[in-house]
């Protein structure tokens, strides 16, 4: 049993993109406000944060390990460099990724009150109920109740990043982004796997293997 959630544990990070990918697409926030409070210019700050991305790119690309993270880091830094930009406003940067958080809280919400939970969708595959489990009461409310912890992340990051948007705190925000983007992605997913592994087993009527 023991060794059975080890394995369903290792596929669950592995489908959130694994230690590798969260690190890839965690690092941009990071080397754009350090870049920023050196050179106070958006061009500039994420060039440092694109050549970095570039560079991990080469890395994983020699050590054959997967590229798209870092890759899909690199639109993303170009998107928001070119608001940021566009606007003359360096907090317009995190500006796609806080409306990403709104639009994710939204769905995540939506799927708890139609009861059919997003992290149903996204574990029960990866762990071989795939969508058994929506015939499961007591498991469908564990899905719903993991779901609930993914809200509370989207939540808590808008409520707390908004503020510092509005009033332009660059640096704050920057600190923010970066201590609730990965570090918490990874505390979440860790809780999500608790709930998860401590939860009611499926019936063995609907899953017979």
């Amino acid at each position: 049993m023991a060794n059975e959630q080890e394995s369903d544990k290792e596929k669950i990070l592995a489908a959130m993109g694994g230690k590798r990918g969260l690190l890839d697409s965690g690092l941009p926030t990071l080397i754009f406000l350090v870049g920023f409070n050196f050179t106070k210019d958006i061009v500039s700050s994420a060039f440092f944060a694109i050549l970095l991305l570039i560079g991990i790119v080469v890395f994983r690309l020699i050590w054959k390990q997967p590229v798209q993270y870092a890759i899909a880091g690199i639109f993303g830094v170009v998107i928001c460099a070119w608001l940021a930009r566009s606007t003359g406003n360096a907090e317009d940067f995190y500006l796609p990724g806080l409306l990403t958080n709104v639009v994710y809280g939204i769905a995540y919400l939506f799927s708890i009150i139609v009861r059919f939970p997003v992290i149903g969708l996204v574990v029960g595959p990866i762990i071989g109920e795939n969508l058994q489990w929506r015939k499961d009461p007591a498991r469908r409310n564990l899905y719903m109740k993991a779901t609930w912890l993914w809200v509370g992340l989207f939540a808590l990051r808008v409520m707390i990043q908004y503020p510092l948007y509005m009033t332009g705190n660059i640096n704050a925000l920057g600190t923010a982004r970066f201590i609730m983007g990965y570090p918490l992605f990874i505390f979440t997913a860790w809780l999500t796997w608790q709930v998860v592994k401590k939860g009611p087993r499926l019936r063995e009527e609907l899953n017979p293997a």
